[in-house]
């Protein structure tokens, strides 16, 4: 039965979906008797001029679609062909699979090749979620920190501790698929049609446990605490890996699904001879606001209707003789978090919980960087940039793994923060005032500080002079892309380079479609 999709149906804040299909009805110029269903594929909210309305696109099935005389321009009324996605069955399936990094990118790469019948194998050298979130709370209220089970390591990847934001630039109609499964894996099923679709750090630590257990039922393995140390090759093509530097297997086909902080990994696979090189990335500073201020800014007088969630945003200032300025990964209602990986460092993230509704929200706001900004042209230069930044941040902090944080007002006025006034910190494991000049390059200082007030231009408050600066974000994306062909393996046969550490990917969803890809392109090679 064919299906039509019509878009921008708008309802007022008082008005219940239930009204769609009067106005569905309308649109089509039928009687409601001949709609059978209808479905809701996209639900946006449109705030602009603070007159709320709910934007809708529906897909719909009448009982005649010939009763259609005029196809409503307005709404772009038109015959959809949904997408459906195929999984294919392998053919030859005794071939050793391998997929390292048990990220968004590596688990839909295991689901995938799991669900085609090849058995692969999904290494993670991080914990599984439930022994993960116990480090971390560890780190958070001022324990030690674990190297290698922390934000950035261990079951789920970077994202699990992060506001499980679903929504992404690239058009892909994968991108379907991926949330058909998230769901069937736990997740809301509202993520399907939101224009804004989030699962939050809570729902998403059951949800990577679930895709966990799917991809086992399906004939997978999955270890964690283990580790790609070593790789053997043989005139050019892969032949079987090292684990935790002792244990050797052999292996046909290696995906590495490795996130953005991998750089023990990173600097193994450039010694090995594959091929990389540097890339783009972003660094700067969470900013934290009182959700309140950020709810009426963006909602008006509607700001706490109960039908409203969390109010976002997402900002760019362009200025006239300084680098760009953008609002990043905004977490409403959420939290800074402590994100490093390795010690003396201190890296700032930001979380949020499925109801996003903490006292404060948050987003990074970041600078360019570009590879002309390194010290050198070595692939791995953007690497130890980072470093250098994270290292002079956990010094400005103490030296015990606060973060360093100051106060708009003082940051404009280039004072060093004493105190702190209306909104506090939500950092983990603590925070000292102090100045963040010495934190990240004069050029990145020089922009926010010209950025900052003209935003204030755009979200009333943004500049409060008692909003919270927390230094630093670095880990935005990865410093390197790793080369690869039509097929996607890189250089080194048998090796597919894939998601966000690879440098091909950024996000959940991004990277899940590009784990796709590459299960995809394995699956029909054999």
């Amino acid at each position: 039965m064919q299906v039509i999709r019509i878009e921008e149906i708008s309802l007022q804040l008082d008005e219940n979906d239930d009204l769609l299909k009067s106005k569905i009805s309308k649109i089509l110029a039928v009687n409601e008797s001949e709609i059978l269903s209808y479905t809701i594929a996209k639900r946006a909210i449109d705030s602009r001029r603070k007159n709320i309305l709910f934007v809708y696109s529906v897909d719909v099935r009448v009982k005649d679609i010939k009763k259609i005389k005029k196809w409503d321009k307005r709404h772009r009324a038109r015959i959809y062909e949904p997408f459906v996605y195929e999984e294919k069955r392998a053919k030859n399936t005794d071939k050793k699979i391998v997929v390292v990094g048990s990220g968004p990118c590596g688990l839909f790469t295991a689901l995938l090749l799991a669900k085609a019948g090849l058995n692969p194998l999904l290494i993670e050298r991080g914990k599984d979620v439930d022994s993960r979130i116990k480090d971390v709370d560890t780190f958070s209220n001022g324990g030690k920190l674990n190297p290698k089970s922390n934000i950035q390591f261990g079951e789920g990847g970077a994202g699990t501790f992060s506001d499980g934001k679903l929504y992404t630039l690239i058009n892909d109609p994968r991108s379907k698929y991926v949330f058909e499964e998230l769901i069937k894996a736990g997740a809301p099923e509202e993520i399907a049609y939101s224009s804004t679709p989030h699962v939050g750090t809570d729902k998403l630590r059951g949800i990577v446990k679930n895709l966990r257990n799917e991809i086992i039922r399906l004939g997978g393995k999955v270890r964690f605490e283990t580790c790609l140390t070593d790789i053997q090759v043989k005139n050019g093509e892969l032949v079987g890996i090292t684990l935790n530097n002792t244990e050797k297997i052999p292996v046909d086909e290696l995906v590495i699904a490795i996130g953005h902080s991998s750089r023990d990994t990173y600097k193994m696979l450039y010694e090995l001879g594959l091929k990389m090189s540097q890339k783009p990335f972003a660094v700067g500073v969470r900013i934290e606001h009182s959700a309140e201020m950020i709810n009426k800014s963006q909602y008006g007088e509607n700001y706490n209707n109960p039908k409203l969630s969390a109010a976002r945003y997402k900002l760019v200032q362009h200025l006239k003789d300084k680098r760009p300025v953008y609002t990043f990964c905004m977490c409403p209602g959420g939290y800074t978090m402590g994100a490093t990986s390795e010690e003396n460092a201190v890296v700032t993230n930001g979380m949020s919980e499925y109801a996003e509704d903490g006292q404060n929200s948050n987003s990074a706001l970041l600078v360019p960087i570009t590879p002309s900004d390194f010290d050198s042209d070595h692939p791995l230069a953007g690497i130890e940039f980072q470093r250098k930044w994270e290292h002079a941040a956990f010094l400005a902090g103490g030296s015990d793994y606060s973060a360093p944080v100051q106060l708009v007002g003082d940051f404009l006025a280039k004072r060093p923060s004493k105190e702190i006034k209306s909104i506090k910190p939500s950092y983990k494991p603590g925070f000292k005032p102090t100045s963040l000049d010495t934190c990240l390059p004069d050029y990145v200082i020089e922009s926010l500080r010209q950025a900052i007030p003209l935003l204030d231009r755009k979200i009333k408050g943004f500049a409060n002079p008692e909003a919270v600066l927390t230094g630093v974000e670095t880990r935005t994306s990865s410093t390197i892309r790793m080369e690869r062909d039509e097929n996607f393996q890189s250089n080194i046969k048998g090796i597919y380079p894939a998601g966000e550490g690879a440098g091909h990917a950024g996000g959940i969803v991004s990277s899940a479609i590009d784990g796709l890809k590459v299960a995809e392109a394995i699956i029909s090679k054999l």
